[in-house]
């Protein structure tokens, strides 16, 4: 959405504040219409310069203050905002995807909350769903696996002992990994170690739904050594189990309950197939 798309009086209506705006992927159109409303509208845009695109920060208002905040620290970035809604001013924080997955908001929230400074989360479109999508996958399917879990590896930041990824892996299901492309020989380690079979399909999209996306289809074995010949270090979603196959969807043994005639919900009355 572009400010012409927008009414004089929806642009003028936002309160001083501090509004988290998640961005989505990359893709300027996939952020949602709130966010780019506040986008459009706010007096101070602070974003995060080598994750968010340049086209999108583009749609700022003219007269608005625009900054990267890639090289600044903590402090300065709150010092910023909040100075900027003591004064009576809006303020659009803009990160990458959803602010809330992996996004370092709550450190941010604590100081702002700190200052006496409001500030409101809006979603976004995170990494995981933009990179299901350009894989043209369903992450929950029927009778396969009904549950997503989302993590990271562990590298030079620690997660708590009881989130290993092998533990988690040991059940079974889809796993998303963000942060994790550089740490491909560990993950393979941690999945083999969890029982997984070598050849559990994997997929790795690097920059999803920017115009130099990357798709790599492999498997838990070859994981790390394709992705050194594919030269994916960062920036890339890992997404691994059996609703990763592409074959899937040339069968047809995974139907959802859903539009099954036979199958009777709150909104339609099934049919018996035998009557």
């Amino acid at each position: 959405m572009t400010n012409e798309l927008m009414t004089n009086e929806q642009l003028r209506t936002l309160e001083p504040k501090v509004y988290i705006v998640g961005a989505g992927p990359g893709d300027p159109e996939l952020i949602t219409v709130k966010g780019s409303r506040i986008l459009c509208s706010a007096d101070l845009v602070l974003y995060a310069d080598s994750l968010v695109s340049e086209e999108l920060i583009r749609s700022a208002k003219p007269g608005a203050e625009v900054l990267q905040s890639s090289g600044m620290d903590l402090e300065r970035q709150v010092e910023l905002m909040a100075t900027a809604v003591q004064a009576g001013k809006s303020v659009a924080r803009v990160h990458t995807g959803d602010p809330s997955m992996y996004g370092a908001i709550l450190e941010q929230m604590s100081l702002l909350k700190l200052c006496g400074v409001r500030y409101e989360i809006v979603p976004g479109v995170s990494s995981v769903f933009a990179a299901a999508a350009a894989l043209g996958a369903e992450l929950t399917v029927p009778d396969l696996t009904q549950t997503v879990i989302l993590t990271r590896a562990e590298g030079r930041t620690p997660v708590p002992e009881r989130e290993q990824l092998r533990q988690l892996a040991a059940h079974h299901c889809t796993v998303a990994l963000f942060l994790s492309a550089s740490l491909a020989g560990h993950v393979t380690g941690e999945f083999l170690a969890a029982g997984w079979n070598p050849d559990t399909p994997v997929a790795v999209v690097k920059r999803a739904t920017w115009p130099d996306q990357q798709i790599l289809r492999t498997t838990v074995q070859n994981l790390e050594a394709d992705l050194h010949v594919a030269g994916i270090t960062m920036h890339a979603m890992i997404l691994a189990g059996w609703a990763l196959d592409p074959q899937l969807v040339d069968r047809d043994q995974h139907r959802s309950k859903l539009y099954d005639k036979s199958f009777t919900h709150g909104c339609r009355e099934g049919v018996d197939p035998l009557a």
